[in-house]
């Protein structure tokens, strides 16, 4: 992986009326990273897609891919790229190799290159023994991996997945990711928007993004410790009863629940020991207690709260 940036954005901002669907935007992707744009939905990840493919102008600010400015050199990136968005135009009335001959059509893929490129796609997505398969008749998780082989028939340098593993089951997610991972080796640079806090994890570099603007921009680990401040999980009989408890402490800045347990953002360590002790007094047991490591969605929360 070098330093050079693929993908570079300044001041980048997307209007729509009086909202901002992106908001000054500054961003630097380096080839050869997963580079993992993080946000619920509505938080701008889908609009941030659209412009730096070209697909939508923005409202002010440039950017440029692979050395191309998205204000005036559309085809010239489209040509370098592969672009997965959230419903991408399979034809389910196609078969596997159907559609992934069409897209070596629609991107003038040389003929006597064909067969070799649709043969290491068909492996490298497991997608052989379907060939033949109706696209419509394809599992969700498979319909994404012809979907991202049809997006690589061109040889793309960079990939733009939008929320590729969306109500994918998580089998065929681990699965999807192994084959990313495959890509990175490939010096394949990826740009993919997600939800999913856990997919995150995965990736080289996150931005946290919420209303159209990046929070925090980080290794996932190096972001998981930057909180700054004592968070401790305890698993209590009654974690929505002790939940409203340990709120209304002092000391106390959040409190989140997790199935069971809950993660509590605390002012200083020594205050934990008032939390048990006011849980107890409700005659609710608590099973254990420990220090952690803020997860994603605790700095994500943390963060949205504050603005």
């Amino acid at each position: 992986m070098t330093d050079a940036p693929v993908i570079r954005t300044a001041g980048l901002t997307k209007l729509f009326g009086g909202t901002a669907a992106v908001d000054h935007l500054n961003l630097e992707i380096r080839k050869g990273e997963i580079y993992g744009l993080v946000g619920p939905d509505g938080s701008g990840k889908t609009m941030v897609m659209r412009l730096l493919t070209a697909i939508l102008a923005p409202t002010s600010g440039d950017a440029w891919v692979a050395g191309h400015s998205i204000l005036n050199e559309g085809e010239s990136i489209k040509a370098r790229i592969g672009y997965m968005s959230q419903r991408f135009g399979l034809y389910e009335e196609l078969s596997v190799m159907e559609n992934i001959l069409f897209y070596a059509d629609l991107y003038d893929v040389p003929a006597k290159e064909r067969p070799e490129r649709i043969q290491r796609l068909l492996s490298f997505s497991n997608l052989t023994p379907f060939k033949e398969r109706l696209a419509g008749r394809l599992s969700g998780g498979m319909k994404q991996k012809l979907g991202l082989a049809c997006a690589l028939i061109h040889t793309p340098e960079i990939l733009f997945l939008d929320e590729p593993t969306n109500g994918v089951d998580p089998v065929s997610r681990r699965d999807f990711w192994k084959i990313l991972y495959d890509l990175l080796k490939q010096d394949i640079t990826i740009l993919i928007s997600t939800s999913y806090l856990d997919e995150a994890e995965r990736c080289t570099r996150i931005g946290l993004i919420y209303q159209g603007r990046i929070l925090i921009e980080d290794d996932p680990s190096i972001i998981r410790r930057s909180l700054g401040i004592p968070m401790v999980e305890i698993w209590p009989e009654d974690a929505r009863r002790a939940m409203e408890i340990a709120g209304t402490l002092p000391g106390v800045q959040r409190v989140s629940i997790y199935g069971d347990r809950l993660h509590i953002t605390l002012e200083s360590k020594e205050i934990l020991g008032r939390v048990l002790e006011e849980i107890g007094k409700n005659h609710i047991a608590v099973k254990g207690s420990r220090e952690i490591v803020p997860s994603l969605e605790d700095i994500f929360i943390s963060m949205v709260e504050s603005q």
